[in-house]
């Protein structure tokens, strides 16, 4: 399946010439949009959790070796691994403790790469700055965008619009940092051609990745009230699938694609119910694929200039 699309693998394999497994830390990081800063009640669509592994009470090294040892252990001792600051939104941390974590992070054993978690409304010029300085051969910045379209993310409760998301991708990216924009396929109010206007929008910036994820709802959630009460109801697996198979042959062909759906954790998921059967939905993915013959970037038209390079120099 991967053929049909430019995996993170496949891109990390390619940079650094060995396999490459991405590593979750939690550093007890909160987000703007819960603690006040933007907002109190978090994006509609949000755990009260956030992402992460729950491993916050234990410092990065004991996290990194736990989840190290059990790559090591599946893919053998030559892996190598890129550090992530999941949980909640990292760079809504103070600047001096979010430096520190990226020197630790930057230091663990066999850390090639590093991948941030953040808003647009929470990259300011000296938290870029910090990042950019990190020396590590590649950074991304994990930025939530979600759609394109500002009814939209007024209605999920964002708390940011999308010229928000253009201008930090923007700076973010003349720093030298890869930005993988997160969209979520399913919102509220949307269809298929929201979706696809979407991945137009990304198309003209300079994005070097997106993370896909069918919207699903979780436990505690201000969706699932919304759900309980029927007014809403979340995609069908079938509805998903075709949409995301477009979504791809609109994708630009050089951006990196780092997740192909959502995977609640585990107690998080209310509906629907085919959200937690991931070897069921990672099939219908690759038949609705084999099925269309399709391919990342076929139904691709740049308007100017080429196609954006990313990377940096080992």
């Amino acid at each position: 399946m991967n053929q049909r699309f430019f995996s993170l693998a496949t891109h990390l394999r390619a940079r650094f010439g060995r396999r490459v497994q991405k590593i979750p830390l939690d550093v007890g990081a909160d987000c703007p949009n819960r603690d006040g800063t933007a907002g109190t009640g978090g994006c509609a669509f949000c755990s009260p959790r956030g992402a992460g592994s729950g491993l916050s009470h234990l410092p990065l090294a004991a996290q990194w070796e736990r989840w190290a040892a059990r790559a090591r252990r599946k893919y053998g001792a030559h892996v190598g691994f890129m550090a992530y600051l999941q949980d909640h939104t990292a760079t809504h941390l103070p600047l001096a403790r979010l430096a520190a974590l990226l020197a630790e992070a930057a230091s663990l054993p066999d850390c090639l790469a590093l991948a941030v978690s953040t808003r647009p409304d929470t990259l300011d010029d000296e938290k870029l700055s910090a990042i950019a300085a990190v020396p590590l051969g590649e950074i991304w910045l994990d930025m939530g965008l979600q759609s394109a379209h500002d009814a939209t993310l007024t209605r999920i409760g964002r708390g940011h619009d999308a010229a928000s998301f253009a201008t930090a991708c923007e700076r973010a990216a003349a720093c030298g940092l890869l930005v993988c924009g997160h969209v979520i396929l399913g919102l509220p109010g949307e269809t298929q051609e929201h979706w696809l206007s979407t991945i137009d929008f990304l198309n003209r910036l300079p994005v070097a990745g997106v993370k896909f994820h069918n919207l699903f709802v979780s436990r505690g959630s201000a969706l699932e009230s919304a759900w309980q009460a029927g007014r809403f109801i979340p995609p069908e697996m079938d509805a998903y699938v075709q949409g995301l198979a477009r979504c791809l042959e609109r994708l630009r062909p050089d951006v990196v694609i780092h997740r192909l759906h959502a995977d609640p954790a585990p107690g998080e998921l209310a509906a629907p119910a085919w959200a937690a059967d991931r070897p069921a939905l990672r099939r219908a993915i690759e038949n609705i694929l084999t099925r269309l013959d399709a391919h990342q970037g076929m139904d691709y038209h740049p308007e100017t200039g080429p196609n954006h390079v990313h990377g940096r120099k080992p």
